[in-house]
């Protein structure tokens, strides 16, 4: 059996524009950034489309508009889950 090949993409949102990708990795680099969010309690959403499609937009550019929902439904998760912590 075939071991699938990782991926990840890391987003930053500062309430200024759109999210911006600030990192991205296939196989080795997206284990590791797996661990680092893990590691410093960073939530982690497994979406192996929305992946795909960040994987394509250059690093520290802002997601294009096609994806704003799919970000904001992850963004609002996010929240909820800070907040519920913070109780």
């Amino acid at each position: 059996m075939k071991k699938k090949i990782g991926k990840a993409a890391a987003l930053v949102y500062d309430q200024t524009g759109a999210p911006r990708i600030v990192a991205k990795g296939v196989g080795e680099i997206a284990r590791k950034m797996i661990e680092a969010a893990e590691t410093e309690g960073i939530p982690i959403q497994k979406n192996e489309v929305l992946v795909e499609a960040l994987l394509q937009v250059e690093l520290t550019k802002e997601i294009p508009p096609q994806l704003y929902r799919a970000v904001a439904e992850i963004l609002a998760f996010i929240y909820k889950l800070e907040k519920a912590k913070a109780k």
